[in-house]
């Protein structure tokens, strides 16, 4: 449900973004400004600590990827620098303003607006587009072709792995358990905690996804990248991740990796018995037994 009294950053962010269009206005460059993420969204709209996402069509990216300056017509950047886009191959300069209002601008060359104009459109564009947008200039009447188009790709319906895909995922899991261990027992505890605390997280995320969406209907929203995980996963899963993430110390990677392996051992056997595939009870038994004479 949106908001009814809006903040003062709200306010803030909207003067920002309304004088970087009265701007790129001028700009024969610029084709098209788009803002999408949760300041275009219905469901789950920005809240005070939300950025501003703009992706710009133009002519000429390079002016906006390799110079900074025209951030001075917006408003006084304090940090600015690149990286890839979420979706799409791009590229954005991301910013943070005066005032702390962190902006990233996606930055795309008008022949990829053109191809999507006439092409299908992809999966990943649908998402993102079809989640909201606000479309603020136009100047060739591309972006709300783009909109008209997203409105009516069919999105596709997420569908449960196929067996090999849900083992390739467990298989994964647990020879990665094994790695850190090793590299704990190394004295690489920078390497172990990353280890723990990223890649097995993302493996982590994925059991949660299906096993969420088994539960539920695989049309449940899981969102992306564990947005929002905290409203969907549900309370058991939350209570389970909540000692499986490491201080930067031995004893408590070594606490934590025990607390991944109890959590994704019934996360996974719970996914595979909805799922009707066998979950691997030896390959699981196995490591988990040599991983207990290495944990005191």
């Amino acid at each position: 449900m949106a908001r009814k009294n809006r903040s003062k950053m709200d306010l803030q962010f909207e003067q920002l973004l309304w004088k970087f269009v009265k701007w790129a206005e001028a700009q024969d460059d610029i084709h098209a400004v788009i803002v999408v993420g949760s300041r275009a969204r219905v469901d789950h709209p920005a809240d005070e600590w939300s950025d501003l996402d703009i992706t710009v069509a133009t002519t000429n990216p390079e002016r906006y990827l390799s110079t900074a300056d025209w951030l001075e017509n917006i408003g006084k950047p304090l940090i600015t620098f690149l990286e890839p886009t979420a979706g799409g191959g791009g590229m954005e300069r991301r910013v943070l303003f005066e005032g702390m209002l962190d902006v990233d601008f996606a930055i795309f060359p008008i022949k990829d607006i053109q191809y999507l104009v006439q092409n299908e459109i992809s999966q990943q564009v649908a998402e993102i587009f079809g989640r909201g947008t606000r479309i603020l200039l136009d100047k060739d009447g591309m972006a709300s072709q783009i909109q008209l188009r997203v409105s009516s790709v069919k999105t596709k319906l997420p569908s449960p792995p196929n067996q090999h895909e849900f083992l390739e995922v467990v298989n994964d899991f647990w020879y990665h358990i094994v790695w850190t261990i090793k590299k704990l027992k190394r004295g690489e505890l920078w390497t172990a905690k990353f280890c723990l605390d990223s890649y097995l997280k993302w493996k982590m995320l994925r059991m949660i996804e299906w096993h969420s969406r088994a539960e539920n209907g695989w049309t449940y929203d899981t969102w992306h990248n564990g947005r929002f995980l905290e409203e969907w996963a549900g309370n058991r899963i939350l209570e389970g991740l909540r000692g499986t993430f490491a201080h930067y110390d031995k004893y408590d990677i070594e606490r934590a990796l025990l607390a991944i392996m109890n959590t994704f051992r019934w996360v996974a056997t719970e996914t595979a018995e909805k799922l009707d595939y066998p979950y691997p009870i030896e390959i699981d038994k196995t490591v988990t037994e040599w991983v207990e004479t290495h944990v005191p």
